[in-house]
């Protein structure tokens, strides 16, 4: 189950915001997530005390964000193990709650892994279970310094292809500490560029039809002190007509074996823009993001959310009227197209910067080089 409790330290920088955390109560141990669909507006945490209130802060989106979901599934797991569950059970769970993001799926299987090699080992579920939540603290770890050397290798890309700085990028969805282990991908690299004095302007798509950029990017934004500025998805064509922008800096998903990207809805027109009026294209993510038994993007399974999504409007503490909780905008029975996803394929990708090196251009044989240099994914 999960009960949510309001947070009062609202001055905190977002990196400082614990937006997943272990504790161990006298009553049992528990997941406590900073609940991202309450945001902007207050800050309330969730305390999830089995695997199944985790699946559903996934599905709702309370916890998202590719690296922390791994970060989150790995730690189910161990929740799973350390209450006493059928671990199995509860990891097919968490691997399906959202199956577009690849890095779910890794996070919950090293955990599994840990669990299951501590339990063939000693037999004592107990000793599983502290393997499973050392799995999910590593992740978590790792994860945060991959966020660091995303930022240093991303900012180092960016100052090699625009030198002289000021510069100008757009970004879409979100991708800082709210998804992160650390400051986060893309937005680490924004980030970087703004604390050297480097960013002229962070351009902030509302990334609809949850506005992950309007709650969450400007949100960080704000935090950090950033010169930002908030746009609608479809007003991006006339900033790039404008030259207006520099650089896109999107995260990811899901990597195919090809370099295909698979990232919020809406990445994919703006690899389109950015093509058409010769302007940087780059994917910031971890290696954990790379799949290796993915060919192709036409292999990635897209996710496909609710309607209601499409056709209300969901805002924290406004009476609601539709069906899915939030305030209607279309006609009662519309139907609504709402892919989580789309995939952009490799050639409209400048450059793919992970923990290890970047990658550019992008093709299988350099994203498979690199994944071998780095040892933690191997491609074939």
């Amino acid at each position: 189950m999960a009960d949510q409790q309001a947070r009062t330290d609202g001055d905190k920088r977002p990196s400082e915001i614990p937006v997943i955390r272990w504790e161990e109560p006298p009553e049992g141990p528990v997941l406590v997530l900073l609940d991202q669909t309450r945001l902007p507006t207050e800050e309330v945490e969730m305390v999830c005390t089995d695997a199944s209130a985790l699946v559903e802060a996934i599905r709702s989106l309370a916890v998202r964000g590719a690296p922390l979901l791994g970060i989150a599934g790995a730690y189910g797991v161990a929740l799973a193990a350390a209450r006493g569950f059928d671990v199995t059970e509860a990891a097919a769970a968490l691997e399906g709650a959202r199956p577009t993001a690849v890095n779910l799926a890794v996070g919950v299987r090293r955990a599994q892994v840990a669990h299951q090699t501590a339990l063939g080992r000693t037999g004592d579920p107990t000793a599983a279970a502290a393997a499973a939540l050392a799995a999910a603290r590593a992740l978590h770890r790792q994860d945060a310094e991959a966020s660091a050397r995303m930022a240093v290798n991303g900012l180092a890309l960016l100052d090699e292809l625009l030198p002289g700085g000021g510069h100008r990028i757009l970004t879409h969805c979100n991708t800082g500490s709210l998804v992160s282990g650390g400051e986060g991908t893309a937005f680490a690299v924004a980030l970087a560029a703004h604390r050297v004095g480097r960013l002229r302007r962070l351009w902030v798509d509302e990334t609809r039809p949850l506005l992950q950029g309007a709650r969450l990017t400007a949100y960080e934004a704000a935090r950090n002190g950033m010169a930002y500025t908030l746009l609608t998805d479809n007003a991006a064509g006339s900033l790039f007509a404008a030259g207006e922008v520099d650089a896109v800096l999107i995260g990811a998903d899901r990597i195919a074996a090809d370099g295909s990207v698979a990232n919020k809805v809406g990445s994919y027109p703006l690899a389109v823009l950015a093509r058409y009026h010769h302007v940087p294209f780059i994917v910031v993510a971890p290696l954990t993001t790379v799949d290796p038994d993915t060919p192709d993007g036409a292999s990635i399974e897209v996710e496909q959310r609710p309607p209601f999504e499409v056709t209300e409007v969901t805002a924290p503490q406004v009476p609601v009227a539709g069906a899915g909780g939030g305030i209607p905008v279309a006609p009662l029975g519309t139907q609504a197209y709402n892919p989580a996803f789309d995939v952009t394929p490799p050639e409209l990708v400048t450059a793919i910067v992970t923990e290890e090196g970047a990658v550019s251009p992008v093709t299988a044989q350099a994203l498979a080089e690199l994944c071998a240099r780095s040892g933690q994914v191997t491609i074939n």
